[in-house]
């Protein structure tokens, strides 16, 4: 059998085990492929395309909101780290550094950037003299290293790509809308773009970015129960400004240091993406951010070959003009049934047939990725069908992620029920929560659970802690995590 012939093949079932059946995925969807060098990643086109279009969506949403782009440096001196101890212990353990270049060992050690919050404070301290330079709003897309003891694909990697907003604003209102604005900016983008439900709320302390005065966060659930932290938003009051010396003077002439802010997404949305939507048969995009929406597969018997693939060129152009996604696969050697399979596995959402019948017709079948539904459609509406399909099935998966996320989110009062829940179902946990870090440490040690968020909505208030029963400060959402 040639190897080509191979690639459609039994993926390990979710149900048997998750974790095979991800990277069986990523595989045979051709995402990515593995480096030489641990941890890390390279990115095969249909990945990176997936990563593009995120980008692409991002980027005007954050424009919209007045934040543009700038970029720094990949190299972060280390006496900037010591300057913003909390941070520097936060990430200490993950940093790789570069002692020596060009032959000979540098005057101090150069750290391989892990987030960009002290050379962005250094920069800003130069930038910012005065009330009229704020707020400062910007924005970098990047490439980051945190050296992780253990990688999985997209999820976790030694260096990954992401983007980091951070802003300095006049005061702590100012600072706090900004970033309240972009954490609903990224939970809009996750929910309408991915199709991907999360739950948003603030972090506990334990759980908050290093150095921060608050963390929020949108957390999503996997098909396996586990979240996945799909984006973040942190308030840093004046820690990093009073570190990095950003003072302005104020509208009295008084000076004043700058409330700061910082708030990321990364490529674990890729992540994220295929183990909301996948299934036994593979990935499953949602067409908005699929970089194939629309394949088309001539079919029928050779003689009538040129004839319906000459017609679904002339289909093809119509709908890339009209900024469909589509490609045309007419290639000879391979089976129908093959390139149904083939695609069905890359996650297209919509498959097109035309053979002789149809041309006789004038009709094409659009199949549907997520319902396996076929709909016999004329051509001369063709444009407006395909719309009509990628609308339904981009709202059919977001119904269907959010049915799930419902059906495994329970309520527990003790820790006996939290843990029963986890084994028995899976999924988050809503209980109530004193505010002590030793409660908050348990529920980690026995479970394997860590506290999500402290959720804006959490649909019900728990009245007493889970560990030590005493009143409850929060209602939290507790679960195990990528």
């Amino acid at each position: 059998m040639s190897k080509e012939k191979q690639f459609v093949k039994e993926i390990t079932p979710q149900s048997e085990d998750f974790s095979r059946w991800y990277i069986d995925v990523i595989k045979k969807a051709d995402l990515m492929s593995y480096s030489p060098v641990r941890g890390c990643i390279v990115f095969k086109p249909d990945g990176y395309e997936i990563w593009e279009n995120i980008q692409r969506e991002l980027d005007a949403r954050f424009k919209e909101t007045g934040h543009r782009n700038a970029y720094f440096p990949l190299f972060i001196p280390e006496s900037f780290f010591q300057k913003e101890k909390e941070h520097v212990e936060g990430f200490n353990p993950e940093l790789p550094w570069v002692t020596e270049a060009g032959g000979e060992k540098l005057e101090e050690r150069l750290a391989i950037r892990p987030t960009s919050e002290t050379m962005i404070g250094h920069m800003y301290s130069e930038w910012i003299q005065s009330y009229r330079d704020l707020p400062l709003l910007i924005n970098q897309w990047a490439n980051v290293v945190r050296w992780e003891k253990r990688t999985q694909p997209f999820l976790r990697t030694s260096e990954f790509l992401w983007q980091e907003g951070h802003t300095a604003h006049e005061d702590e209102e100012d600072a706090r809308r900004e970033t309240m604005q972009m954490l609903e900016v990224y939970r809009d983008f996750v929910e309408s773009f991915l199709a991907i439900p999360v739950i948003a709320g603030r972090k506990t302390p334990s759980e908050k970015f290093a150095g921060a005065v608050d963390t929020f966060s949108i957390e999503a659930m996997m098909k396996d129960g586990k979240a996945v932290q799909a984006g973040t938003s942190h308030y840093m009051g004046t820690n990093f400004a009073e570190a990095f010396d950003i003072k302005y003077l104020d509208r009295e002439n008084q000076l004043r240091y700058a409330h700061t802010t910082s708030w990321g997404v990364s490529t674990r949305l890729i992540g994220a993406l295929i183990m909301v939507h996948g299934d036994d048969r593979g990935l499953a995009l949602p067409p908005k951010v699929a970089p194939t929406q629309v394949v088309m597969i001539p079919i029928g018997p050779p003689k009538t070959r040129e004839q319906v693939v000459e017609r679904a060129n002339e289909l093809y152009a119509l709908l890339k003009a009209a900024g469909i996604r589509v490609k045309v696969d007419d290639r000879p050697d391979q089976s129908p049934g093959w390139k149904f399979n083939e695609y069905e596995m890359r996650g297209v959402p919509v498959r097109l047939e035309l053979g002789p019948r149809d041309m006789e017709n004038g009709q094409a079948v659009l199949v549907s990725r997520i319902t396996g539904e076929k709909r016999t459609v004329p051509q001369d509406r063709l444009l407006e069908e395909v719309r009509k399909l990628l609308d339904e099935t981009q709202h059919q998966m977001y119904e269907k992620a959010r049915q799930f996320m419902n059906d495994h989110l329970g309520s527990a009062d003790d820790l006996d029920s939290l843990k029963a829940f986890l084994e028995e179902k899976r999924g988050f946990v809503l209980a109530g929560w004193c505010g002590s870090e030793a409660c908050e440490a348990q529920v980690k040690d026995e479970t394997g659970a860590s506290s999500r968020n402290i959720p804006f909505s959490p649909g019900e208030q728990k009245n007493t802690c889970l560990v030590c029963g005493e009143a409850a400060k929060h209602t939290v959402i507790f679960g195990r995590a990528y």
